[in-house]
């Protein structure tokens, strides 16, 4: 998908009754625009950059549609934009519908059927080669039609083949970085529902070796 120039009025007008979703010091960073689609903003920090070269809208866009090859529900892009007025890239897209699995359970409460299929979803991602470093129960979705897709991806690498073993257990310690998805995913079981889900479709004794690793790393204590 091309980046396309954005004069500043079209940005201006694009922009006009937006709800500010996340901003830092340096401005709006997200925005819900006023027919429900969202706009994400990436600042350049430098004039020679990467991102100048690979804008971050761009990869935000080549992101979903990785994961749409792969049938994992996701948003769905419109445009990305280069925004000189303002030193940004932005991507335009129509949000994925539902509720992530931390508004799940403030809502809902405990749910010992969504843990194990979480493990297996996470399973479905690295299974096809899905990186995501961002992984954490605020950037997965449960859809209305009950599935589980992801949000926020900007920060996500695919490959053709299977995660290694190494690359699965970095993940995962990016996914137990929180606490309070760090006790979810544990419950009452130990973690046993979603390890059941998350190694169920591997070979026996891969199966065990995996289970113990992860084991390892859901009762370590969190560094800070």
């Amino acid at each position: 998908m091309p980046m396309h120039p954005m004069e500043h009025s079209a940005y201006l007008a694009l922009r006009e009754n937006a709800t500010v979703l996340e901003a830092d010091g340096s401005g709006d960073k997200v925005l819900l625009l006023e027919d429900g689609t969202i706009l994400k903003l990436f600042r350049r920090k430098r004039l020679i950059s990467s991102a100048l070269l690979f804008p971050y809208a761009q990869r935000f866009a080549d992101n979903i549609d990785a994961l749409k090859k792969r049938g994992i529900p996701c948003p769905d892009v419109i445009a990305t934009y280069r925004i000189a007025s303002i030193s940004r890239d932005a991507v335009r897209y129509t949000p994925l519908p539902g509720l992530t699995i931390r508004q799940v359970l403030k809502e809902h409460g405990e749910s010992a059927p969504l843990r194990a299929e979480l493990g297996t979803f996470i399973a479905h991602l690295h299974d096809r080669g899905v990186y995501f470093r961002s992984l954490h129960l605020g950037n997965v979705v449960l859809t209305p039609a009950n599935e589980l897709g992801l949000i926020d991806i900007a920060d996500l690498r695919c490959q053709k083949l299977a995660l290694s073993d190494s690359k699965r257990l970095r993940n995962f310690a990016h996914l137990l970085r929180y606490e309070q998805d760090k006790q979810w995913l544990l419950g009452s079981d130990q973690g046993a529902a979603f390890l059941q889900g998350y190694t169920q479709g591997m070979p026996t004794d891969r199966q065990s070796t995996m289970t113990e690793r992860l084991q390892l790393l859901l009762t370590a204590p969190i560094d800070r």
